[in-house]
C-alpha cells in the first residue's frame, strides 16, 4: 500500500463516459492509477481535468461505524454529559452518497441536520488491537456528514432510523493516504456558505486510536470500513435548497445540496 509519504496521496474513485475508475487527485486534475488503495497501485501516464469527471464515493464499505458524541462542545449543545466511552451506533451502506450528490429530505421525516465528521477508513483486518498500534490500521482519512433526522432521533430512543435514510451519509471526496492526520488539523462545516461549525480533530473526546481500539474489542474491523468519528459543536437544521460542505484541513472538502424526497 502506497502511504505516508512527504505528501500523502489522494485517492478517489471517479466515474468517465460510463466507466468508473481509480486515481489521486492532485489540484484540478486527476491521474489514473491501476490497482486500489488496499493493496499495491502504480500511476498511468493519463490525466482528467476534474471538471470532466464524476468523483463518486472513494470505497464502499461493508460496514460504517459511528460515534456519538465526541466533541465536548457537541455534547454540551445536546445537554448531554461526557460519555465515559465511545459512543458506537451503524448507518446502512445504502446511505452512501457522494461528492456532489442530492440528500434527500423526506417531508414526513421532521427536522433535519448536518454533521460534518472525520471518517476512518481501515486498511487492515483487525480485532482486539492496542491503542498504540491502532493507527498501524488505517488506510486513510476523508470527510463525512453523519445526516440526521433529529426529531425520529428523540423519538425512536435508538438512532438507527434517524440516521439511515438513504442519502444520509455524504462521504467522500477522496481518502487521504497517511496513518496519522495530525491532530490539530482543522475541521469546518458551512451551509450555505457560512462557517458553522469549527474544531480541531484534537478536540475529540476519544481519540482515533481510541476509537478503533475500543471498537475491535467487540467486533472485527475489515479493510475499507468507515469510521465517522463524531461532530463539533455547531450541528443544524437543513431544508431543500440548502447546500452544506465539510472541509477538513489536509484532506478537501465535501459539498452535498440537499433536496426534498417526495415519495
Amino acid at each position: 500500500m502506497i502511504r505516508d509519504t512527504a505528501a500523502p496521496l489522494k485517492f478517489c474513485k471517479f466515474a468517465f463516459e460510463g466507466k468508473v475508475y481509480s486515481g489521486t487527485l492532485h489540484g484540478k486534475m486527476v491521474d489514473l492509477v491501476e490497482g486500489d488503495f488496499l493493496g499495491e497501485f502504480s500511476t498511468l501516464r493519463m490525466s482528467y481535468p476534474l471538471d470532466r469527471v464524476k468523483l463518486i464515493p472513494p470505497v464502499m464499505p461493508n460496514k460504517i461505524w459511528c460515534v456519538g458524541q465526541n466533541y465536548a462542545g457537541h455534547v454540551r449543545e445536546m445537554k448531554n454529559e461526557l460519555p465515559k466511552e465511545p459512543m458506537i451506533f451503524m448507518k446502512p451502506t445504502s446511505s452512501i452518497v457522494g461528492y456532489g450528490d442530492p440528500v434527500r429530505i423526506p417531508e414526513w421525516a421532521g427536522r433535519v441536520d448536518y454533521e460534518g465528521e472525520l471518517a476512518v477508513v481501515i486498511g487492515r483486518r483487525c480485532r482486539k488491537v492496542s491503542e498504540s498500534d491502532a493507527l498501524s490500521y488505517v488506510a486513510g482519512y476523508s470527510c463525512f456528514n453523519d445526516v440526521t433526522a433529529r426529531e425520529l432521533q428523540k423519538s425512536d430512543g435508538q438512532w438507527t432510523r434517524a440516521k439511515g435514510f438513504d442519502t444520509f451519509a455524504p462521504f467522500g471526496p477522496v481518502i487521504l493516504l497517511t496513518q496519522q492526520i495530525p491532530a490539530a488539523a482543522s475541521i469546518i462545516t458551512r451551509h450555505n456558505g457560512r462557517v458553522v461549525q469549527q474544531d480541531k480533530l484534537n478536540g475529540m473526546v476519544f481519540s482515533v486510536s481510541q476509537i478503533i481500539s475500543y471498537i475491535s474489542r467487540f467486533a472485527t474491523l475489515e479493510p475499507g470500513d468507515v469510521i465517522a468519528t463524531g461532530t463539533p459543536e455547531g450541528v443544524g437544521r437543513v431544508t431543500p435548497g440548502d447546500r452544506v460542505e465539510v472541509e477538513i484541513e489536509g484532506i478537501g472538502t465535501l459539498m452535498n445540496p440537499f433536496v426534498s424526497d417526495h415519495d
